[in-house]
């Protein structure tokens, strides 16, 4: 179904600017006058928009796949479209509705509409975020049972409780406040402003679990030069830890496959470097594995100098276009952390497609929690971006229904 790595050309998004310039420029120009025909005019330009934007957010999603699939914008693309699905069919339903009964909505009732979007829609994926919430305190339960109390551990659990609360919060601060005539337009804005928010992250979730999981699950093209296995600690005796083997163990797998339908050799590299409490370095105790394994020596290069994703990435790079810069790459990781390996390559300018291994399925989902959270702190300024357009679309609104 996808196809990574098989484009040149970055999908890029000007068309949705554009377009929702233009939409924004007619929508005020129509809700001048607010009759009957100007609220149906109104409410068909936001469905055709809706759908055109929704069209265009899934192709920039897949053709984001097959430029670069580890990228923040395969998770912009994959939640915006969610958002941008819900909002087309509210305005199908009341389009129609306007169709059968022109005075059903008013020019305010559209403006009503649009600022209590992000809270519909909170409210009627809540069961989905209950249940999603219910799954990650159980497998935080037992991750903590298995692998002890350490803060990572325990970050699911922290994140369950945030998206429930949040909706809860925002459920009573809409049942118990808003009707309080004297701070009505603040309270409006206020609980329209933090259910964009909530909404924004419900939706990077959504997205960062979606790409992830396409990331964990793709299995690359039998045609690689040369494969980097990422380290992830060693045992006392520095033989490789049940991680780390997994992932050995996942890359031979690939090997074999390459070399019985094409006959085509590869490189290993093994990259990670010593610890402090290392008796070896990662690299090397991967090495001594793939030789028991018979993998010849001669096929194995060692990098020895990392000691973070980033750094296995671009001291890994170091190491193979000193043989063949020309060589197709690619790396093997845990599943979880296949995305953010391919994020890592992408920043030293180094093409490569990632492959996971398995890991015990209380590990996943806290895992993933910890990759969602490194995403959007690498990306404070589009965070800062998307809060201040929240910020000035919502005020405007707001001030547009009590005009």
């Amino acid at each position: 179904m996808f196809r990574f790595d098989t484009r040149n050309k970055k999908p890029l998004l000007y068309n949705i600017a554009a377009l929702s310039a233009a939409t924004a420029v007619l929508i005020i120009f129509l809700l001048r006058d607010g009759g009957a025909e100007q609220t149906l005019a109104v409410s068909a330009a936001l469905t055709v928009y809706l759908l055109a934007a929704e069209v265009m957010l899934i192709r920039a999603f897949f053709g984001q796949i097959e430029y670069n699939p580890y990228s923040y914008n395969t998770i912009y693309y994959m939640g915006f479209s969610l958002v941008i699905l819900f909002l087309l069919g509210t305005r199908i339903y009341i389009t129609v509705r306007l169709l059968k009964d022109p005075e059903a909505y008013g020019a305010r009732e559209v403006i009503y509409t649009l600022l209590n979007a992000a809270k519909n829609y909170l409210f009627l994926t809540f069961p989905f975020l209950f249940a999603f919430s219910a799954a990650l305190c159980i497998s935080n339960i037992s991750l903590i049972r298995h692998e002890g109390k350490r803060f990572v551990n325990v970050l699911g659990i922290i994140l369950s409780f945030l998206l429930v609360g949040g909706a809860l919060c925002l459920f009573c601060f809409e049942r118990f406040l808003i009707g309080r005539e004297g701070q009505h337009i603040v309270l409006n804005l206020g609980a329209s402003l933090f259910s964009a928010v909530y909404l924004y992250f419900e939706c990077m979730l959504t997205g960062a679990i979606v790409a992830a999981l396409i990331a964990a699950f793709y299995e690359p093209e039998p045609d690689k030069d040369f494969l980097i296995i990422l380290g992830c600690g060693i045992r006392k005796d520095g033989t490789p830890t049940p991680l780390l083997r997994g992932r050995i163990d996942r890359a031979l797998e690939f090997y074999l496959r390459q070399k019985a339908e094409t006959g085509k050799e590869l490189i290993f590299v093994t990259s990670g470097g010593r610890g402090p409490d290392e008796v070896v370095s990662e690299s090397a105790s991967m090495k001594r594995y793939l030789l028991e394994k018979g993998i010849p020596g001669g096929q194995i290069i060692e990098e020895d100098r990392s000691s973070s994703t980033f750094e296995n990435m671009k001291y890994s790079k170091e190491k193979i276009w000193a043989v063949d810069p020309e060589g197709k790459v690619a790396f093997c990781t845990t599943n979880y952390h296949v995305f953010r390996g391919g994020l890592c390559a992408r920043r030293v300018k180094m093409r490569a497609v990632g492959m996971g291994s398995k890991t015990r399925w209380y590990f996943w989902p806290n895992a993933a929690v910890r990759e969602f959270v490194g995403l959007l702190t690498e990306h404070r300024g589009k965070q800062i971006l998307v809060f201040g357009g929240m910020l000035a679309v919502y005020t405007l609104l707001t001030f547009m229904m009590y005009r």
